[in-house]
């Protein structure tokens, strides 16, 4: 019986065990995809408590909380922070087989040292011996200890970007990237969010938006500050796909209604966020960026706990919406134009996992390895049975050498973690392909497929 969370935690093999030593470990990490606020990095924030860097917004442990039957007020109320620590520890032995006991202990471990089982009867001790150590753990400490090379934040396009500049003119080892986020742009569905943002822009640029084309010209004006800022990416969150072309009067029809708090219908909506993304999407391919489409979450279910708590609440899930025709029709517009730049597209809903996995085939071209890519496990499927069968999608349907490899998506510094845990299973899906004779025993090109995925296929793909 194998001791948990040793050394070869998840490799059940000898050659996975060496594919991980000697090739993954100790690779850097290019964290192309996260929610990490760059302010706290620009000043280098420390944590007063294990509660507030570990537990204080993380909405996986909260959905794990509720489902244990904890109060909200010990869970994003008014307790204090050690109390609601106590409930998260209390929780923490009854999500055994949920990934939260993988990457809480994972955490636990590193950077901390810690190796005890968190419960409620060591959760003093945990969150003293913790708490010792937090101040020579600052945000640029954490980074430099997980090995970042390169981070991408997640931006809105009103992003006055200040603290990026500062990070740029004071750097520590990590550079830390903007990422153009536009989806409030498309929001005519959410006439109050819609507004919120098109009233923001049009302060930061000084100039009024008052028809669908100032929008669009505001919108590039921004892309080319995010891309003088070194920005190399946009990101797109997307209930599912839309391909409805409209013409410039309905546009323009649209927008004025969502501006002034009117009915847009769904298929109002679906135009509107098609002309915008396809605009943005163009802007991409001619500054040679790549494109990033997280697709299939239905949000903020539970509306007693979105008033209480607001977004990223932790009450959203997988959605079930159509989504081939769609992103086919989406990704040939841009294509048949020479418009379609370097893509990743995220899928949330496992039953589509061989759609994206073939629908990323169809539009290879040969000016760039793996140029449409199938990217990881994302939200709910970034596990081991997800990040598995992911892999397994891309490799039976691409090429799983071409991957780009794993992100965090995550608002903690604590989740690096996440990338040890996918190179350890991905060497051990490799490591049993071997033993099993399904693959070669050629250690240096499996090493070298390896290093690829975990780091040398994102650097060369991004161009950061």
């Amino acid at each position: 019986m194998k001791e948990f969370l040793s050394e070869d935690f998840l490799l059940q093999t000898e050659t996975a065990k060496r594919l991980y030593f000697d090739y993954a470990a100790s690779m850097p990490v290019i964290d192309y995809h996260n929610h990490l606020p760059p302010d706290e990095i620009a000043e280098n924030k420390t944590f007063e408590n294990l509660y507030t860097i570990w537990l204080k917004g993380d909405h996986y442990k909260w959905r794990a909380m509720r489902a244990n039957g904890v109060a909200e007020e010990f869970i994003t109320g008014a307790a204090d922070d050690y109390t609601k620590f106590r409930h998260w520890a209390a929780t923490a032995p009854y999500t055994m087989r949920n990934p939260l006991y993988h990457w809480s202990h994972m955490e636990l471990k590193n950077p901390f040292g810690v190796t005890d089982l968190l419960s409620e009867k060591t959760a003093e001790k945990i969150y003293r011996d913790c708490n010792a150590q937090l101040p020579k753990l600052s945000t640029q400490a954490l980074l430099q200890h997980y090995k970042v090379d390169v981070l991408c934040t997640t931006d809105d396009p009103a992003d006055s970007l200040e603290h990026h500049r500062t990070i740029a003119t004071n750097p520590f080892g990590t550079r830390v990237l903007p990422t153009f986020r536009p989806d409030r742009a498309m929001a005519v569905d959410n006439p109050e969010m819609f507004n919120s943002f098109v009233n923001k822009l049009s302060g930061v640029i000084n100039k009024d938006i008052n028809k669908f084309d100032d929008l669009l010209d505001a919108l590039q004006g921004r892309h080319t500050y995010f891309h003088e800022a070194g920005c190399r990416l946009s990101d797109h969150g997307l209930s599912t796909f839309y391909f409805t072309p409209a013409g410039s009067r309905e546009l323009e029809t649209i927008f004025h209604n969502a501006r002034n708090h009117g009915t847009v219908t769904p298929y109002e909506n679906a135009q509107f966020k098609t002309a915008v993304l396809m605009a943005v999407c163009t802007w991409n391919q001619e500054r040679g960026w790549a494109q990033q489409f997280h697709v299939g979450a239905i949000r903020n279910n539970n509306s007693r706990l979105l008033h209480r708590v607001g977004a990223d609440a932790g009450v959203d899930s997988i959605g079930d919406w159509q989504v081939a025709e769609a992103m086919s029709a989406f990704f040939d517009a841009l294509d048949k134009n020479d418009k379609l730049a370097k893509t990743v597209v995220y899928n949330l809903n496992p039953s589509y996992n061989e759609v994206f996995a073939t629908m990323a085939g169809n539009f290879q071209d040969g000016t760039v390895p793996g140029k449409i890519q199938f990217g990881s496990g994302w939200w709910f499927l970034d596990q081991k049975d997800g990040m598995e069968k992911q892999m397994n999608a891309l490799s039976n349907m691409g090429l799983l050498s071409r991957f780009v490899g794993m992100l965090t998506d995550s608002r903690s510094f604590l989740s690096y973690s996440r990338h040890e845990y996918f190179r350890r299973i991905l060497c051990n899906l490799i490591g049993n392909d071997v033993e099993q004779g399904e693959l070669p025993n050629d250690i240096a090109w499996l090493g070298k497929m390896v290093q690829d995925i975990c780091y040398y296929n994102a650097k060369a793909y991004f161009g950061f």
